[in-house]
């Protein structure tokens, strides 16, 4: 499928990340993080904090949905794009038109193009039903024809006063249906009363993708800095570092708000401080990193 004017026939993939050598599973920053600064922010307050990489989240900025200005980013800084998002929020829902097949197909080649080997996506709204009964066949079409893996995300109910609905055609929680990779969004759960130990544990190891943040527990989507919300987010790192997450190529995306901050150094603060939560809960024990002995 062509992506058009704005998508380069072929794009050099930015560099994997370098191993590291305790064997954490690398950590990226969600450009979304940045908000309402751009995506060129995002790769630079990653590079200047030292992550691993970054989730390129596409919305409504226009460099987002430039996979040319995106890859020269990825260069200027050294910063490789380890994860896309799709753009599947409410407000993006006319980023590369109104079908939402043609959006997450042109997602998936783009991030194929800019060597990323996983698009995050949300389940079809309940709006979207034929987009519902495609989606499962979409989800696995990706792997196929480019060795993209889109792990599913979980979701919440949307309250409004007394009344809670769900807003997702295949509900909130994407283990009740069964897909082949899962991402685990700590603000979610939070936002969804749901056990995040318990929904993690029913991902299993098609747990692949971790957006660590954090919830109060309050019915919407907060995405607290790690730690400062009620959510396990130490307890969840530390499981998936003494699992395979990392060896069977996982990747943790810090994916915060920082919208209420008035300066770069205020953001820059808080993202260094999610980041070093995220390092020090990721190292895995000397049980979990130890060769087995015959």
């Amino acid at each position: 499928m062509s992506d058009g004017a704005t998508t380069p026939r072929f794009v050099t993939p930015s560099r994997p990340p370098v191993a590291d050598p305790t064997g954490s599973a690398p950590v990226a920053l969600s450009t979304a993080s940045v908000y309402p600064e751009g995506v060129a922010a995002g790769f630079e307050i990653a590079a200047e904090l030292g992550y691993d990489g970054v989730e390129l989240m596409i919305w409504t900025d226009p460099v987002s949905q430039d996979p040319r200005a995106v890859e020269r980013l990825a260069h200027r800084h050294g910063v490789p794009i380890l994860a896309v998002h799709a753009p599947c929020l409410a407000v993006t829902q006319r980023v590369w038109g109104a079908d939402p097949v043609h959006r997450l197909r042109r997602t998936v080649e783009v991030a194929a193009r800019l060597g990323a080997r996983t698009v995050v996506v949300h389940p079809p709204f309940r709006w979207q039903r034929r987009y519902a009964g495609v989606f499962a066949d979409e989800v696995a079409r990706a792997h196929e024809v480019h060795d993209v893996t889109l792990p599913v995300e979980n979701m919440f109910p949307v309250t409004r006063g007394a009344i809670s609905t769900v807003p997702y055609a295949l509900g909130h929680d994407p283990t009740e249906i069964g897909f082949g990779a899962y991402t685990l969004d700590l603000s979610h759960t939070a936002a969804a009363g749901v056990d995040a130990l318990d929904l993690a544990e029913r991902m299993g190891d098609r747990l692949t993708h971790l957006h660590l943040t954090d919830g109060s527990g309050a019915p919407r989507d907060e995405h607290l800095v790690p730690g400062r919300g009620t959510q396990p987010c130490a307890e969840v790192c530390e499981r998936l570092a003494d699992s395979r997450f990392a060896a069977d190529g996982g990747t943790v995306v810090l994916e915060v708000s920082t919208r209420r901050c008035r300066t770069r150094q205020e953001r820059t603060g808080l993202l260094a401080e999610s980041l070093l939560f995220a390092r020090l809960h990721l190292t895995p024990t000397m049980s979990a990193i130890a060769p087995t002995r015959g």
